[in-house]
Parts: C-alpha cells; sequence; structure tokens
C-alpha cells in the first residue's frame, strides 16, 4: 500500500508557474491536486500513513467524521474502496436521516457509492465526537474500526503532510497553504527551512487555530492570515466566484470556492497590497477539495448567485 503512495508522489508533481507581479515577485502553485483523481491533494497526504497503519493493525473498517460536503469524507470512501476497508462516516445534521438518498448532497452520493455507511448525528453530539462517552458509543455500535479524525488531522497526517515539500522547494521564500483543522499547515511548517516563511490562510472565522498549530509545531516562521474567509467557512460571494472564474479560465486551473479559491484570492491581494518584499517567489499549495464544486453551484443556484465554472 505505501508502494501505492510512494509512485504516485514520486510522479513529479508540477510547481506550475502562474505569473510574474510587478517587483520581480513570481507566484507558482504546486499541483497537489492532481496527485490522484479521488483521494487527491492534502486528504491523500494525511490519509497515507494511516491508511498503512490500519493495515499493519489489522483493520477492515475506518471510521471517520465530516459534514455532508466534507472532502474528507469522499477521500476516506475513495481510499476505502481503494484499498479494501470498510468505511463509516458520522455525518454531522441528524436532518439528514429522513431525507431521501436523492436529495443528498452530491459528495454524501458519491461516498455511498463508494461503499461507505453513515451515521447521521445532530450537531450537539457532533461537537462532542471526542469525548470518551461518544467514542465508546461508537465502538459499542460498530465493533472494531480504525478511527480517522475529522479532516483526517494526526501526527500520522502531520508526518505525511510533511513530504509535500521536496528539495526542489527550497528555492521559494514563502509557502502558502489553506489551513482548516491545521494539519496540513503544521506538516509544511515542520518541513520547511529556516530562510522559508509559512503562510497559513484560515478559510475559518476564527483564531483557535492559531494555539492549535503551535501546540503541533517547534518552529515560528509561520503566520496565521485571517482576512480571507469570506464571512466564514464555506461563505462564498459573487467577488469570490468571479475571481475563481477568471483565474481557471486564465491558468487553466480549478479552484474550490472553501479553501483554494479564498487562498489564491488572498495572495493576489496581498501582493497588491504591498505585503510581500521584491523578487521573492511564492509557492501556493493547491490541496485539492474540487469534489465540493457541485454541491456548492446547487447553492448558489438556489440563491439565484453565479455558477463556478469547471
Amino acid at each position: 500500500m505505501q508502494d501505492f503512495f510512494d509512485n504516485r508522489i514520486s510522479e513529479n508533481i508540477p510547481n506550475q508557474f502562474i505569473k510574474e507581479f510587478p517587483g520581480g515577485i513570481e507566484l507558482f502553485i504546486k499541483r497537489e491536486d492532481l496527485l490522484h483523481p479521488e483521494v487527491s491533494g492534502n486528504k491523500f497526504r494525511k490519509l497515507k500513513y494511516n491508511l498503512v497503519a490500519a493495515r499493519d493493525q489489522k483493520f477492515d473498517t475506518l471510521l471517520t467524521f465530516g459534514g455532508a460536503h466534507s472532502n474528507h469524507i469522499a477521500a476516506t470512501a475513495a481510499a476505502g474502496k481503494l484499498f479494501g476497508f470498510n468505511t463509516i462516516g458520522i455525518i454531522r445534521g441528524e436532518e439528514l436521516a429522513s431525507v431521501s438518498k436523492e436529495k443528498w448532497s452530491p459528495t454524501l452520493k458519491y461516498a455511498a457509492s463508494c461503499g461507505m455507511k453513515f451515521e447521521f448525528v445532530s450537531r450537539e453530539e457532533y461537537r462532542n465526537k471526542d469525548s470518551e462517552e461518544f467514542l465508546k458509543k461508537l465502538k459499542h455500535r460498530f465493533k472494531e474500526f480504525y478511527l480517522v479524525p475529522e479532516g483526517g488531522t494526526n501526527k500520522l497526517a502531520i508526518k505525511g503532510c510533511e513530504e509535500i515539500l521536496t528539495e526542489s522547494d527550497k528555492k521559494f521564500d514563502f509557502i502558502c497553504s489553506s489551513v482548516g483543522t491545521g494539519g496540513t499547515l503544521a506538516g509544511l511548517i515542520t518541513s520547511s527551512e529556516t530562510h522559508q516563511k509559512v503562510l497559513g490562510f484560515s478559510a475559518l472565522n476564527s483564531d483557535y487555530l492559531r494555539n492549535e498549530i503551535s501546540s503541533l509545531v517547534g518552529k515560528n516562521n509561520w503566520e496565521l492570515i485571517l482576512n480571507y474567509h469570506f464571512g466564514g467557512y464555506a461563505k462564498v460571494n459573487v467577488q469570490l466566484i468571479e475571481f475563481m472564474n477568471n483565474f481557471s479560465k486564465k491558468y487553466n486551473i480549478i479552484l474550490d470556492p472553501v479553501y483554494t479559491g479564498k487562498l489564491v484570492f488572498g495572495i493576489f491581494d496581498l501582493i497588491k497590497n504591498g505585503f510581500f518584499p521584491e523578487n521573492t517567489r511564492i509557492m501556493v499549495i493547491h490541496t485539492g477539495g474540487l469534489q465540493g464544486i457541485d454541491g456548492m453551484n446547487q447553492l448558489l443556484k438556489k440563491k439565484h448567485l453565479p455558477q463556478i465554472n469547471y
């Protein structure tokens, strides 16, 4: 199994040149979204060593958590099908249990097509998903399983994300990534060079991730950017959608609305406002997440807003 991951990674994920801005600032995107068609981007990295551990420990079932549009749920279901694991998704929102499958989100439909079984729980229960009592209930109901945390972040996930940066990436001055649970950024910080600055663009309207990330790393060459969440997790507006559509048309790279769209928008805005020194090289990590566009477009259609082109 590890050979599969290593072989995919060794296929030379490109650093695609995007643009040279005034002042000699160069922007590149590391195309992690191309790692695998279903288990793409940072989810591929986060799942790598967790799946190896699950197989080594003789588990045949993976259990994890997420919302109805979760990239992590989709990727875990796909990886389970690929490697022969049963998969269980604990999904936030008990109202979904009474919704017909035809009305499920594209993410849930896809995960179900990969064989994932769902347990829909209330938002209150979901907030307590890490408690001993809740985990005990899960073990009583589902017996033996390998637990993968929400978003996939744990020590093994961080170990996988440390491998994103390679020898050839030492030439970059800034490494920029979206932040959801903090695991990807922690891996990037850990493997970064002392001359590099790692910038995390939060997808959440919250500062709590700062302490979370600090607890995972031993370096201080990083900064959390909180100005480009567009109102909160999975919130979008016409300005962001138009930016994403113009970007994909011009550079032939599709961005997702929850993470990478906001990330790249933020970088362009910071460059325009003089945040980056002259003659610096910036590398953006494309963390995938494109499977969520269908679900977002459904929501946008209901609100009579423009669609995301892809």
